[in-house]
């Protein structure tokens, strides 16, 4: 990575030395260059390339900023230290009195960079809060300085253990976990490490936080790639459970530019529309932006499979949705006892 960033600092350097304006090549992230490719199973970026070029008056401002965030990174890579999206917004500001109208517009930088280097962010070592954990019978060994070659097991803390850099970057052992199942709510994933699950499903349980982070997604991926295993996700019966799976299983269109984030063979097993029918479930009435958002995700193409179509057209047409926890109704352990089994098993 630290030649990759070095490269890009002597391209420019080369150009003002030959007294050119500097600029920098890269793929166009424009909504228009944005495709869903049916082989890959995902979003990438077309053809179309851009020219961001110092000439320009309307570039020189994030031309300038893209040259500060790709010296920033260097050091980081260099010194082997991480940064939170956070830190490389307030470090910019601070450090170099490089100004960006908020956090959302350093982090479209980085997303630039991103491209123009054709990698990832976490390569540079910038990442993003932790939030989401992970738990169960799978052996890490860690490659950051000073614990490289350390070795833990994903059940020795109670609570899961949190999805960081460390661990991110770490080497992933053994298992004798046969299966991935991927929980979007803290509240369930505690109660699946309380039931024992990954016992009694032989599985390394991922909890996504709401929208899975993307070191959390490039975890999945590379669980189900590299160590065969398949993979289940557990979500709220609402569009926004719906999305957070397919964004899980196709990718996002904000990261078209990357590969190893998504796992195109994973398998949505609920909360389906049809659940909520079948188990009777306490829901509560869908929103204006609900039904919204439910006709934007029938006309995406990611959607197209048919128990896509199907199950959104039943939201539709129960006007009703249902939260993970509304299985409770049951008893405390029905999800474990119960219906993740039968999801299983069918």
């Amino acid at each position: 990575m630290e030649k990759a960033l070095t490269q890009l600092g002597n391209l420019i350097y080369d150009q003002i030395e030959n007294s050119e304006f500097p600029w920098i090549h890269m793929q166009s992230r424009s909504t228009d260059n944005i495709l869903y490719d049916p082989d890959l199973r995902q979003y990438i970026l077309g053809p179309r390339m851009i020219r961001r070029h110092s000439r320009n008056i309307r570039h020189i401002r994030p031309f300038t900023q893209m040259v500060w965030t790709a010296w920033f990174t260097k050091e980081l890579v260099s010194l082997r230290k991480t940064s939170t999206l956070r830190e490389v917004y307030y470090s910019a500001r601070g450090q170099a009195d490089i100004e960006f109208a908020g956090q959302q517009e350093s982090d479209n930088i980085i997303t630039d960079l991103e491209v123009a280097l054709n990698k990832p962010r976490e390569e540079f070592h910038v990442f993003p809060e932790e939030r989401s954990a992970i738990f169960g019978d799978l052996t890490i060994e860690y490659t950051v300085p000073g614990y490289e070659g350390r070795r833990m097991n994903l059940t020795d803390h109670p609570d899961g253990v949190m999805i960081g850099p460390a661990l991110t970057s770490s080497e992933f052992v053994e298992t004798s976990a046969d299966k991935v199942l991927v929980v979007e709510k803290g509240a369930m994933f505690t109660r699946l490490v309380e039931e024992r699950a990954h016992d009694k499903f032989n599985a390394i349980l991922v909890h996504t936080a709401g929208q899975s982070p993307r070191a959390t997604r490039g975890i999945i991926h590379r669980l189900n790639k590299d160590h065969k295993l398949p993979v289940y996700i557990f979500t709220d019966g609402d569009p926004w459970g719906v999305h957070i799976a397919m964004v899980i299983i196709s990718g996002s269109a904000n990261a078209a530019h990357l590969r190893g984030l998504a796992t195109p063979d994973a398998k949505w097993i609920g909360v389906w529309g049809t659940d909520i029918i079948d188990y009777k479930l306490p829901t509560e009435p869908l929103t204006a932006f609900d039904h919204k958002r439910l006709h934007e995700l029938k006309a995406d193409p990611r959607y197209k499979g048919d128990l896509w179509q199907h199950e959104l057209d039943i939201f539709l047409k129960i006007e009703r949705k249902a939260e993970l926890e509304a299985f409770s109704q049951y008893g405390l352990t029905y999800i474990v006892d119960e219906y993740l089994p039968a999801k299983l098993e069918s």
